[in-house]
């Protein structure tokens, strides 16, 4: 059987676009809202490391979702940093990431200045210690539509190493 899942980033997304920045109290009534009432599949509430008022909105929502058995319907955007974006999460109570990585070979060496093995290598240094600490993990090709475009032969190598790293879904954002 077919499963379609849909993933909100309302409530993140919404602090990128100018003049929008919700309260803890809203960020919660919107996902008790989306997740309770509508039946989205999963929430992406935050980015790891913006601030600690972002860091206690988290936990806010943790504390509903854990109450309320939605715990493992929270995700958060996460970064190719090794521990920084999972420490910053741990004591929120937050156990699921969305990492962001490179899906295209110009970002991957014009923004990170890296090789892709470079790059991977990084990756599966996070995950490692992302799973260490009990988090579940999907993976963000950020800019693949380009990199399939632009260079098909990074992105399936990429796409070949992460069957590997224990990833729970692989997410294609553009």
């Amino acid at each position: 059987m077919k499963k379609i899942e849909i993933m909100d980033t309302t409530v993140r997304d919404g602090e990128q676009t100018k003049a929008v920045s919700f309260k803890r109290e809203e960020k919660l009534v919107i996902v008790k809202r989306l997740l309770a009432d509508v039946g989205v599949s999963r929430c992406e509430v935050a980015s790891a490391r913006v601030s600690p008022e972002e860091q206690k909105a988290l936990a806010m929502i943790m504390d509903w979702a854990s109450a309320s058995g939605f715990e493992k319907q929270i995700e958060v955007l996460s970064f190719t940093d090794y521990c920084k974006s999972v420490d910053w999460l741990l004591p929120t109570g937050c156990r699921r990431i969305n990492l962001l990585t490179k899906g295209s070979q110009k970002h991957c060496e014009l923004q990170l200045k890296k090789s892709l093995e470079q790059h991977l290598q990084d990756v599966r240094r996070t995950v490692d210690y992302a799973h260490e600490k009990g988090f579940g993990c999907n993976v963000y090709l950020e800019d693949w539509s380009n990199g399939v475009r632009n260079s098909p032969d990074y992105v399936w190598k990429m796409l070949e190493a992460y069957a590997g790293f224990g990833f729970e879904r692989i997410l294609l954002p553009d």
